[in-house]
């Protein structure tokens, strides 16, 4: 009895450690989809108002816009296409690492960008502009090196691919035109037509001499047969 109520308590114990443990597991994935919602949701509408801000705006104002547009536009891209591709290429694991490293020094540029936009002195803003505008264009210079030699690399797998492809379907195809043969030479076609004629003499005078030859043999009927499952059997013809 008191090894039953043991089990029992372990069972007990161990069902409730369990709950607790996917209890613990749904919260959490439940959580990380609410941040990714937010984080996607606040994304969207920061870059609508950098959008309305690049094209509504002249000015200094207006520059930051487009610089902080044009920064999250193609770091986010290429960050989608290097994701993307190294699920199928291990080989663009070095890549996405080196795009992380070029991510900090775009998140430090976004911030700095970020700061100026709330600066009340636009002079001094004004003259900083130059080397903000060289700073993003190398750094989305490195993005899109990235990105595009990636897909570049995929082209050319894909590409590889179907060349290789159109090998084994030439080869293939050839192999289904097994049939094909070398049509005979004149010279053999006349001999052949020779001793059949010679032979049907032969069997010509066995005949007017009454003699008996082989039975002839009778060719089935080409209607009559199913080398196919999905052809059906002729049926054959009757009469009154």
């Amino acid at each position: 009895m008191e090894a039953v109520i043991l089990i029992l308590g372990l069972l007990f114990v161990a069902f409730m450690a369990l709950g607790v443990y996917v209890s613990v597991k749904v919260i959490g994935a439940a959580k990380r989809g609410v941040d990714r919602t937010i984080t996607q949701a606040r994304r969207t509408v920061e870059e609508t108002t950098l959008r309305a801000k690049s094209y509504g705006q002249v000015g200094v104002a207006g520059e930051l816009a487009q610089l902080r547009l044009s920064l999250r536009t193609s770091m986010r891209a290429t960050q989608e296409a290097l994701q993307a591709g190294v699920a199928e290429d291990a080989s663009l694991s070095e890549s996405l690492g080196l795009f992380q490293r070029l991510s900090v020094h775009g998140q430090e540029l976004d911030d700095e960008l970020k700061r100026l936009e709330r600066e009340p002195d636009r002079t001094t803003v004004a003259s900083l502009l130059p080397g903000l505008k060289q700073r993003t264009q190398r750094i989305t210079h490195s993005a899109e090196s990235l990105r595009w030699a990636a897909r570049d690399r995929a082209r050319q797998f894909a590409d590889d691919d179907l060349a290789a492809l159109n090998t084994q379907i030439d080869v293939e195809a050839g192999a289904l035109r097994h049939w094909t043969v070398e049509e005979p030479s004149a010279g053999a076609g006349a001999g052949a037509g020779a001793g059949a004629g010679g032979r049907g003499g032969d069997r010509a005078r066995g005949a007017e001499a009454g003699e008996e030859g082989p039975e002839a043999l009778t060719a089935r009927d080409p209607r009559a047969q199913t080398g196919y499952p999905w052809q059906k059997a002729v049926r054959p013809e009757t009469t009154n």
